[in-house]
């Protein structure tokens, strides 16, 4: 799995990547358990689990879960709406989400 970060998502969530103490990991989240009816989250993480994977992203390298890949192209676009001021995440077939939940997390 490969990410393609626009300018404005990169500006964006520079600076929670600066200091190096956050990374990046893109979940499938499932609030009821059900892989089917997850929603596509990118969540900053300190270190990943034993479980995660990591992957090749420009300019930002990501983990997420090998069992959800799956659910995902091989190479994926995050861009940033500063006037929504939401992400996207999408492929080249669809787009998975035009409002990709972003966790902080302190949150």
């Amino acid at each position: 799995m490969f990410i393609t970060f626009s300018a404005s998502a990169a500006r964006k969530l520079e600076p929670y990547l600066a200091d190096g103490s956050a990374k990046l990991k893109l979940l499938h989240d499932t609030d009821r358990g059900c892989g089917m009816s997850g929603v596509p989250t990118l969540r900053l993480i300190g270190e990943p689990t034993g479980n995660d994977r990591q992957a090749s992203g420009d300019p930002f390298p990501f983990y997420y879960e090998p069992w959800q890949e799956v659910f995902y192209e091989d190479n994926l676009r995050v861009d940033y709406n500063e006037t929504e001021g939401s992400f996207s995440l999408r492929g080249d077939s669809q787009i998975y989400t035009s409002h990709l939940r972003f966790i902080d997390r302190d949150m």
